[in-house]
């Protein structure tokens, strides 16, 4: 595991919409990598390396956005007021810090809410609410209206740590597939592969696939891998069915979400791929929540043979996120391979 790579990954702001900075950061990252580098209108980053033919063309998505939020009122005092860009559990704002995003400075503040001292017995018993919660910069509004306007965005601020055999902070959902993706590239810069290879980083996942929807209809690719974080509820207390997948078991080969069936022809490759190159994976269906897979599959002019690659990842949408070390080399041993060997398939049935 590059550790420092991922950590700078996780550490560069990008709520959807405001993807400026992890885009210019991923832009650096590949430009002596890629054979050719773009960008579209809507912000995402198109990575292509060539392959020995141009009849089939194979794309994998990984989004760049995080969740986060967005400033839609400053009061009298100073203090902010929100609204979230992507799905937040309210619960899991209590006590934490973020960074408002000022055109010329970023202000650290802390998510506050009426202290349970002064709360009565009814407010007590009462889970907590978005609006419930305002941002305190520790600063008089006449200060706060010199760097933060609305319209600004704020992301939540806390640093990646390993953790026994895991990686854990904020947003690896989904900046620990912009390193795979990224890991995966740099693998195959000197290597020959069947046909042309486009790794797009995309924009506003988290608030409708929007990104992946305009890149899988510039690309129009044959074949879609998709890259995502998926639940791992392997904790205490969850049924066996209820898990979807468990931290280090492998990577996770999607059979489907809440957002599609993955082609069942590019389902049976993966799983071949991963057995045959010894790559240690388990099966996901996610009941609940969608993915850039969709729009892979079928925003293109003439549709995908699509699935996807996901990595198995606790406390999603928490600033405590945790992914295995082994699972997330697993994936970028099971992307590579599939693109190498993506020809000697037989997509025929």
């Amino acid at each position: 595991m590059d550790i420092e790579l991922l950590s700078s990954i996780c550490k560069q702001p990008g709520a959807p919409g405001f993807e400026k900075k992890i885009r210019d950061f991923i832009i650096n990252e590949v430009k002596d990598i890629a054979d050719e580098v773009s960008t579209d209108n809507i912000g995402n980053v198109y990575i292509l390396k060539k392959g020995k033919s141009s009849d089939k063309v194979v794309m994998s998505a990984a989004h760049m956005d995080e969740i986060g939020f967005i400033v839609t009122h400053i009061d009298e005092n100073g203090f902010i007021r929100f609204h979230t860009l992507g799905g937040f559990d309210p619960k899991t704002l209590t006590a934490q810090r973020v960074i408002v995003h000022g055109k010329e400075k970023d202000l650290i503040g802390v998510m506050g809410s009426k202290p349970i001292h002064v709360m009565s017995q009814e407010e007590r018993g009462q889970a907590p609410k978005l609006e419930s919660y305002f941002i305190d910069l520790g600063l008089p509004k006449e200060e706060v209206d010199k760097y933060i306007q609305i319209g600004d965005s704020i992301t939540r601020e806390r640093d990646l740590i390993k953790l026994g055999d895991c990686v854990n902070g904020k947003s690896l959902d989904n900046r620990v597939a912009v390193y795979v993706l990224l890991k995966t590239l740099q693998e195959l810069k000197d290597k020959e592969i069947p046909y042309d290879f486009y790794g797009v980083f995309t924009v506003q996942e988290e608030v409708g696939l929007r990104g992946a929807t305009v890149a899988a209809h510039r690309v129009n690719p044959d074949f879609g891998i998709a890259l995502d974080t998926t639940i791992a509820f392997d904790l205490p207390g969850a049924q066996a069915h209820e898990k979807v997948t468990s931290l280090g078991d492998g990577a996770a080969i999607k059979i489907m979400d809440a957002s599609t069936i993955c082609d069942y022809r590019m389902v049976d490759f993966l799983k071949k791929i991963a057995e045959e190159k010894e790559i240690k994976w388990q099966p996901e269906i996610l009941k609940a929540g969608g993915t850039d897979t969709a729009a892979l599959q079928r925003t293109g002019k003439n549709g995908a043979i699509a699935g996807a690659i996901s990595i198995p990842t606790r406390h999603i949408h928490q600033v405590i996120e945790m992914s295995h070390c082994e699972d997330i080399d697993n994936c970028i041993k099971l992307l590579e391979s599939a693109i190498i060997n993506i020809d000697k398939n037989d997509w025929s049935h």
